[in-house]
């Protein structure tokens, strides 16, 4: 972590198979890292459980429960009540996602994405929790639910437009950042940054995706933010630490939590 401290990564797929023979060993590790909270993205009813698990087990993880809208055309028929159930009985669950539209593929049934994303967004109306909000290749549509329904919560991994990312903000949102800055042909994702205002700005990892130059192509952790810090420190202009420390403070904000 190059020395830094307090980061929040508050996005992160530590379920993921990816992790499945080490995971124990790199969560034990990262707050010697620097890492001082991480916020669990859930995907599907599955990891939204294994989530529950792990922020139970380390004090510095908290989780979020919901289905990935890449999950949409097989989502079980009962999936609201897990997704209630587990932000209900669980202390250290206090969000929903990720949730949103996915249109990068072909043969994704759009219609069923956007009735999953209506409904969990209702559910998180109903829950007063925020909520983690995937966008990809799907703005308009994206746009459309969150004005109409008003969440609290954050567009995680932003892929828009500084234009774009202001009017998220306008809705009262947060806007997360990963390693994808610190990539060559970066410069939209840059401008969007520069535009997003400090006090609306996250840093996440979406590990074990998207690690950062010079790591990228590998398995990503929440120790690698150091370098989108430093990325998006210098398009802010203000000392990495600085940030870190603003950004942490964010994510605290946006999830409400209470600093430890």
């Amino acid at each position: 972590m190059s020395g830094y401290t307090g980061v929040f990564d508050t996005h992160a797929h530590y379920a993921d198979p990816a992790f499945d023979e080490d995971r124990d060993a790199v969560l034990e590790a990262l707050p010697s890292l620097g890492v001082k909270y991480v916020m669990l993205a859930a995907s599907n009813c599955e990891d939204t459980a294994e989530n529950a698990v792990l922020a139970q087990k380390y004090g510095y993880i908290w989780s979020a429960a919901g289905v990935h809208p890449e999950f949409a055309d097989n989502v079980p028929a009962d999936y609201l009540d897990t997704v209630r159930n587990t932000i209900s009985s669980n202390a250290k669950t206090v969000a929903l996602g990720e949730i949103g539209l996915d249109y990068h593929y072909e043969g994704y049934d759009r219609e069923a994405q956007i009735r999953l994303f209506r409904e969990q967004l209702a559910l998180a109306r109903e829950l007063d929790v925020p909520v983690i909000v995937h966008s990809r290749d799907a703005c308009e549509d994206t746009l459309a639910q969150l004005r109409e329904f008003r969440p609290r919560g954050v567009v995680h991994c932003f892929s828009g437009s500084a234009e774009t990312a202001a009017e998220i903000v306008k809705l009262g949102m947060y806007i997360g950042f990963t390693g994808v800055i610190t990539f060559k042909n970066a410069k939209r994702a840059l401008r969007a940054l520069e535009a997003v205002p400090n006090d609306r700005l996250v840093l996440e990892t979406d590990c074990p995706y998207m690690a950062p130059v010079p790591f990228r192509g590998k398995r990503c952790d929440s120790s690698m933010i150091a370098y989108t810090a430093e990325k998006a420190a210098e398009i802010k202009g203000m000392p990495v630490q600085e940030l870190i420390d603003m950004t942490c403070r964010n994510g605290l904000a946006l999830f409400n939590i209470k600093d430890i």
